[in-house]
C-alpha cells in the first residue's frame, strides 16, 4: 500500500466537497447553531461554582449530535456516487489499490467530519477559559469525539460500497447511526421495562390521637422525636421493580454514553457532576445496581436515615466502565463493514448488481 496513492485519492475527494459553496454554507450554520448553543449553555450553568465544565461538555455533544446528522450524507455515497458518475473505474484502472482507495474515501471523510470539530474549537476555548474545566476532560473527550467521528465516516464509506445506489447508502448508514446513537436507549427502555421483579416493601406508621401522634411518656408533642411515638403495625406489600440492571449492557455502544463514561469526572464540593458529562455518566452507571428485593420503604417510627441513597462518587465505585466495550463493538462493525466493502469494490468484480454502472 502507497501512502502516497492513499493520500492522493483523499485529496481529490476533499477537493470536490471543498469547491462547493455548499459545504462553507453548512459549517456557516453549524457555526450559528453553536454560538446559539454556547450562550444557552452559559445561561444554564451561571448559577454553578464553575461555569466553564457545563459550557465545555454542552459544546461537545452539539459538535457529536451534529457531525451524527451531518456526516452520513458526505460520506454515504463516497464510492457508489463515483461508480454512478462513472469517475471510479478510471481510477480503479489506475496503480491505485482498492484498499488505497478505500481508505483514501475514509481518510476524506474523516478529515470531512474533524471540520465541524474545528468550527467548534472557538467555543470551546471559550468554555475552558470561563474557568474550571480539567486538562484531563479536555484530552479525553476530544480523544473520543475525533474517534467517533472517524467510525461514522467509517460505516458511511464502506455502506456506499456495499450498496449500489447513493440514496439507499445514505438513508441505511443513517439508519445505523441512528441504531447506535437512539436505537440503543429505546431498546434499554423497553427490554428493561419487561423485565420486572416482584419486591417486599414494608411500611410503620405513628398512631395519631386528635392532637398528633400519641407519646410513649404521655406527652403531648412529639412530632420532632420519632423514636417517642406509639408505633403501629408493620403493614407488608408486593410491587414491581423494572430491572433496568440486567440491560444496562445496551447502553454501552451508544456515543453519548461512551463520551461521558470515557471521560474523567469532575465533582464539586457538595459532591454532585459539574458537566453534563458526569451527569450522564452517573445516570446511566446507576442503572448497573440492581434493586433490593427486601426494602423497608418507610418507618415514620424511627429517625430519618439516608436510606439507600447514594452520593455519585458512591456509584463511581460500585459500578465498572463500559466505554471500552461499547468503541470496540463500534469498531469491529466499522472494521466489518469496511471488509465487506472491500470485497464489493476490488475489481475484477465477479459479480454486480443489475444496472450498476461500471464505466
Amino acid at each position: 500500500m502507497s501512502l502516497g496513492r492513499l493520500w492522493t485519492i483523499a485529496r481529490l475527494e476533499l477537493l470536490q466537497r471543498v469547491r462547493t459553496v455548499s459545504w462553507y454554507v453548512l459549517l456557516g450554520v453549524f457555526a450559528l447553531l453553536l454560538v446559539g448553543a454556547t450562550f444557552l449553555a452559559f445561561l444554564s450553568f451561571g448559577g454553578q461554582e464553575q461555569t466553564g465544565p457545563g459550557v465545555y461538555s454542552t459544546v461537545v455533544y452539539i459538535t457529536l449530535l451534529l457531525v451524527i446528522l451531518v456526516s452520513p450524507t458526505l460520506s454515504g455515497n463516497s464510492i457508489n456516487g463515483d461508480r454512478d458518475a462513472a469517475t471510479l473505474a478510471p481510477v480503479q484502472v489506475t496503480l491505485a489499490t482498492t484498499g488505497e482507495i478505500l481508505l483514501g474515501k475514509f481518510v476524506a471523510s474523516w478529515i470531512t467530519g474533524l471540520a465541524f470539530a474545528v468550527v467548534a474549537a472557538p467555543f470551546l476555548v471559550i468554555a475552558t477559559l470561563a474557568g474550571g474545566v480539567h486538562p484531563a476532560t479536555v484530552a479525553v473527550s476530544l480523544v473520543v469525539l475525533v474517534v467517533e467521528i472517524g467510525v461514522i465516516a467509517a460505516i458511511g464509506v464502506a455502506l456506499s460500497g456495499i450498496l449500489a445506489r447513493p440514496l439507499f447508502s445514505v438513508a441505511t448508514t443513517y439508519l445505523v447511526v441512528a441504531a447506535l446513537a437512539i436505537g440503543t436507549v429505546i431498546g434499554f427502555g423497553l427490554v428493561g421495562s419487561s423485565m420486572v421483579t416482584e419486591v417486599t416493601v414494608s411500611e410503620r406508621s405513628a398512631v395519631y390521637d386528635e392532637n398528633g401522634p400519641v407519646c410513649k411518656d404521655g406527652g403531648t408533642d412529639c412530632w420532632n422525636e420519632p423514636e417517642n411515638m406509639v408505633c403501629g403495625d408493620w403493614t407488608t406489600y408486593t410491587q414491581p421493580v423494572m430491572r433496568f440492571d440486567r440491560v444496562w449492557w445496551m447502553l454501552a455502544a451508544n456515543p453519548f454514553v461512551i463520551l461521558a463514561d470515557a471521560t474523567p469526572t469532575q465533582l464539586d464540593r457538595d459532591g454532585n457532576p459539574e458537566d453534563v458529562f458526569g451527569y450522564l455518566k452517573i445516570g446511566v452507571r446507576q442503572t448497573q445496581i440492581p434493586p433490593d428485593t427486601e426494602s423497608v420503604g418507610w418507618d415514620e417510627c424511627s429517625p430519618m436515615e439516608g436510606g439507600d441513597y447514594r452520593t455519585p462518587q458512591e456509584i463511581l465505585d460500585q459500578t465498572v466502565p463500559s466505554w471500552f466495550v461499547g468503541l470496540g463493538v463500534q469498531l469491529l462493525l466499522a472494521l466489518g463493514l469496511l471488509g465487506w466493502a472491500f470485497a464489493r469494490t476490488r475489481t475484477p468484480a465477479r459479480a454486480l448488481p443489475p444496472g450498476t454502472r461500471i464505466a
